[in-house]
């Protein structure tokens, strides 16, 4: 630590829903490995098959039930903090920025899955959630209740996970002893970046965006991104704080979509296009940027997933034709048998690099398949673009 005695600790901020929390599960480690253009971030972050501890980055993150955890930089920070075997992109993330500024570093990271920043996240400046007319009647008809409950409860909900985010970054920044120990008092701190990624839940909402389906549809989304950029700025007396904005990404580049996914291609575009528009304004050019995670989807292992799913389906048949057979064969024993079938079906009919590819999920697509490459690839990016809008990414 004294080494860095006079220089302020440099303190990272990380925000958003399921995806920051992350579900980059270790056991997909192999997948990452086996594809030389991961292999170098993937030896950075494990120490063969086991997870590398990072004394230099310390990082204090606070989740859905799981209360603060708190400690050096590793796995477990994912989206059970109960879990080490996850990670979201703040483990590449810190890794990198390690790198980049050769000094130790805080991150703070505050994420619930689920949020959307119409209202759960929304700003102070963005003021009352703006219900349009007819919109507050059909909310009322669903939950049963009147137009004034309805106005009430989400004027009480808004910005509720904005609070809950601005508190405990406000609490950390205010006992950082407590969190680095490479922290000099006299030196203080500075606050050196803020990445938001985040996204799924506005997406989807048409009670929200009800004409999300037309260009300019997830214009609110853009606003209200806007007005998040510059009060947290003032919350955190952080003017030109560099801003990343991880764009939603789950499917990769919409100009690939084919089969079941291929009607939403319009939707989720002007989505992204909404995302990356803050970074377009003016006021913010050269200190709030984008990456756009569509880059690091794996379509390896979204295509071998779908491919397993099929012998899943033919090894469920079996066992039903088995079980007319031997009707004892049920419970633990039956799963067994099935996963076995499964099992000798993919080894017979899948190469063994779908094998590989296929070992690379964990969670559903809206998780980013719960695979370490997608949020190892897209944290080290995250941090890489926060570099390339502060003064350190000079040196």
């Amino acid at each position: 630590g004294s080494a860095y005695a006079g220089k302020p600790l440099k303190v990272f901020i990380l925000v958003g829903q399921s995806n920051m929390q992350g579900t980059g599960k270790i056991s997909t480690a192999p997948h990452m490995a086996g594809d030389p253009k991961t292999e170098p971030l993937h030896d950075k972050l494990m120490d063969g098959d086991k997870p590398r501890v990072f004394n230099d980055v310390r990082i204090t993150a606070i989740s859905d039930k799981d209360g603060e955890k708190s400690g050096p930089l590793t796995f477990g920070y994912g989206s059970a903090l109960r879990s080490e075997e996850v990670c979201g992109p703040e483990l590449s993330f810190g890794v990198t920025m390690h790198e980049i500024v050769k000094e130790p570093i805080l991150l703070i990271k505050t994420s619930w899955g689920g949020k959307s920043i119409h209202t759960d996240f929304r700003p102070p400046s963005a003021g009352l959630y703006p219900f349009h007319k007819g919109q507050a009647e059909r909310y009322a008809e669903g939950k049963k209740k009147t137009v004034e409950e309805i106005i009430a409860a989400k004027a009480e909900a808004t910005g509720h996970f904005y609070r809950l985010m601005a508190k405990h970054v406000k609490t950390v920044l205010a006992d950082l002893g407590k969190y680095h120990p490479a922290y000099d008092k006299a030196a203080g701190y500075e606050i050196a970046g803020f990445v938001w990624f985040q996204g799924w839940n506005d997406m989807c909402d048409s009670h929200a965006y009800p004409r999300r389906h037309q260009p300019g549809g997830y214009k609110a989304y853009s606003d209200v991104l806007a007005h998040f950029i510059r009060d947290v700025r003032k919350e955190f007396k952080a003017p030109k704080m560099p801003f990343v904005i991880g764009v939603l990404g789950v499917g990769g580049p919409t100009s690939l979509y084919e089969g079941g996914i291929k009607s939403y291609q319009n939707i989720h575009q002007h989505y992204r296009d909404a995302m990356v528009a803050p970074a377009k304004l003016p006021e913010f050019a050269g200190n709030v940027t984008t990456v756009l995670t569509e880059k690091f989807w794996p379509h390896d292992v979204a295509a071998a997933s779908e491919k397993g799913k099929k012998f899943q389906a033919e090894a469920q048949e079996a066992l039903k034709k088995e079980q007319e057979k031997n009707p004892k064969l049920m419970g633990a024993s039956a799963g067994n048998w099935w996963r076995d079938y499964a099992q000798k079906l993919m080894e017979k009919n899948m190469t063994a690099q779908e094998r590989l590819a296929y070992s690379g999920r964990t969670n559903k697509d809206y998780h980013y398949l719960g695979c370490l490459k997608f949020y190892a690839q897209a944290g080290e990016a995250f941090a890489k673009a926060n570099a390339k809008c502060s003064s350190f990414g000079e040196r």
